[in-house]
């Protein structure tokens, strides 16, 4: 099923779902952040058709979040996170905190995110103010930027 493009929106959430908001995209991430980065390694992990999956890999190459790069002595390629691609972590890891909390399995989390340094838990990926103070979503305001324009 093909979904309405929202290219034409001057809008910056519009414009991040166009590129990461189709069905699979922010799964194949996941993976890429935290497991498998093969293509065949994404499949087995996704379950994914094969097909979907490539046009999925494709598109996030071509808008720079991946990048392929050769595995030694192969034909085949592996699939790496650019900056543009780090910079999609906290967005992912709010979602992950967002399932467990109202998607949660009876079990516990899913993931614990840690530092890796230390093996000890990080904290929430919260809203913060310029002073480091965790902002509710009552004290946060818009205001247009230049970028909106009329």
């Amino acid at each position: 099923m093909k979904h309405k493009s929202f290219q034409h929106m001057n809008c910056s959430l519009a414009q991040a779902l166009e590129v990461v908001g189709e069905r699979w995209t922010l799964l194949v991430l996941r993976d890429a952040f935290f497991g498998p980065r093969r293509f065949n390694q994404l499949q087995e992990s996704l379950g994914i058709p094969r097909n979907i999956l490539a046009r999925r890999l494709n598109r996030l190459v071509e808008e720079g979040i991946l990048e392929k790069q050769s595995v030694s002595n192969s034909k085949r390629f592996a699939y790496a996170l650019t900056r543009k691609g780090l910079d999609l972590q906290p967005a992912i890891m709010a979602l992950v905190q967002w399932g467990d909390t109202y998607k949660p399995s009876p079990k516990g989390p899913r993931l614990i995110f840690t530092e890796r340094e230390t093996g000890e838990p990080i904290q929430p990926v919260k809203v913060r103010s310029t002073d480091g103070r965790v902002l509710a979503p009552n004290q946060i305001g818009v205001v247009p930027g230049p970028g909106l324009g009329k």
